[in-house]
């Protein structure tokens, strides 16, 4: 399977706390990759890394690659050209105070798209993507911040898509939505692969198990297994692995 990007020998230290160690790992194309582990070990550390967001803290240091379609994205690649390529989706939504039809369009005026036909489509496209257009179609006027929690979820998703990423990041999507929203949330997920390489952070074991098709166990930031998601749940070659999935620890 074609991997999008691969990570070797990645070691992060926030000063002197060395936050990730000796990560290795390929993130395969058109597949939802799940982040799992206790809370503070190194998920959402790792996550960042993938698009550099960790750049924005004073203290960290990164040694090791991060290769995202053969070229290193710490030394090779523009990091504002990186970034539109690599969508990110937060815990809480976040809309925009503005309204549904400027939240989605806000990626692409600052990309210089400023053709209103053309803007229209983009707006209507990444709704449709998001699963979001059915339900607000007829209030694209109205603010973002007036949808329920999962619409704005669903929003922001469709904010990401609208400057074509080829990699979506999720950091505990669904954590502030309540069941029903999740599921929608999740429904998506599932088909966002057909088009998008998805990496997702998420405490729900239930979630990875039924979204993912591989899985990476963090523990202490370093990956303690990682494989497909089947094998991972059923037969975990680490007894580490099997105690936090079993719900022993974490």
């Amino acid at each position: 399977m074609k991997s999008i990007m691969r990570v070797n020998d990645l070691d992060l230290y926030y000063g002197s706390n060395h936050a990730l160690k000796n990560i290795s790992m390929d993130i395969e194309s058109n597949k939802v990759t799940a982040l799992i582990g206790p809370s503070g070990c190194g998920k959402s550390t790792f996550l960042r890394t993938l698009n550099r967001m960790n750049d924005l803290i004073g203290s960290v240091q990164i040694t090791g690659t991060v290769l995202f379609e053969g070229q290193d994205i710490y030394k090779e690649l523009d990091v504002i050209e990186f970034r539109k390529k690599i969508g990110m989706v937060f815990q809480r939504p976040n809309p925009f105070p503005m309204s549904i039809y400027e939240n989605v369009a806000y990626g692409s005026r600052i990309h210089g798209v400023k053709n209103k036909r053309e803007l229209d489509e983009i707006v209507e496209k990444s709704l449709v993507g998001a699963a979001l257009f059915d339900e607000v179609k007829d209030r694209l006027k109205k603010s973002g911040i007036s949808l329920s929690g999962g619409q704005q979820q669903r929003l922001c998703i469709a904010r990401t898509l609208a400057v074509e990423p080829e990699i979506i990041l999720m950091d505990e999507p669904t954590s502030a939505l309540d069941p029903i929203s999740t599921l929608k949330v999740e429904d998506l997920i599932s088909k966002l692969k057909e088009k998008y390489t998805v990496v997702i952070v998420t405490h729900n074991m239930q979630q990875a198990g039924r979204i993912s098709d591989s899985t990476a166990f963090f523990l202490n930031g370093e990956i303690i297994e990682k494989g497909s998601t089947e094998g991972i749940f059923y037969k975990p070659k680490d007894k580490r692995t099997e105690d936090y999935i079993t719900g022993r620890f974490g």
